[in-house]
């Protein structure tokens, strides 16, 4: 049991790597210094002490969001979800993915060819042993996933690899 378990946990770290970045990631990308410090080390529009964000998050969202963990593949709530509409940041509200950059990877999280633009900031995360581009709201820093180069080559090439539970579906107005 234990084995398998350790085996579940390993294909979860490594499913949302993705391969090499082959190409440079076109924002700034600097070195993340401990999980927690994050918001200290950018000047984000939206600043909230530790025990704020823990008294507004639930402790699956404030876990992902501030201490930077994954949720379990196929099992967020927008893994599967394609509708029409904008994805905002769980924590802040920031738009951040339109709903027509929206691919089905099959790597178990939600995955876009792009975010919209300055919606997002980028990390170097060396966590787990890994070689990876962390990605961040750039109006609170909250953490949101990576981005990989194993996207749509069509489009950008690029695959947002985001936690369902970081992010939140605001659907688009019909028209009547």
């Amino acid at each position: 049991m234990k084995k398998v378990l350790i085996l579940v946990i390993l294909f979860s770290l490594t499913a949302c790597q993705g391969q090499e970045n082959k190409k440079k990631i076109k924002q700034e990308v600097k070195p993340i210094t401990k999980k927690n410090d994050m918001a200290k080390n950018r000047n984000f529009e939206v600043y909230k002490t530790d025990a704020e964000w823990q008294a507004e998050l639930t402790p699956e969202q404030y876990d992902i969001l501030r201490n930077k963990a994954t949720e379990r593949p196929h099992t967020g709530e927008y893994n599967n979800f394609f509708e029409n509409g904008v994805y905002v940041c769980a924590a802040c509200g920031n738009p951040l993915f339109k709903s027509d950059t929206k691919f089905d990877s099959h790597c178990g999280w939600p995955s876009f060819d792009q975010a919209i633009k300055g919606a997002v900031v980028y990390e170097h995360d060396k966590s787990y042993g890994m070689n990876r581009t962390e990605v961040m709201c750039a109006k609170c820093g909250s953490h949101l996933g990576h981005v990989f180069d194993d996207g749509p080559k069509e489009t950008t090439g690029e695959r947002f690899c985001t936690n369902s539970i970081s992010i939140k579906f605001i659907p688009a107005k019909t028209k009547k």
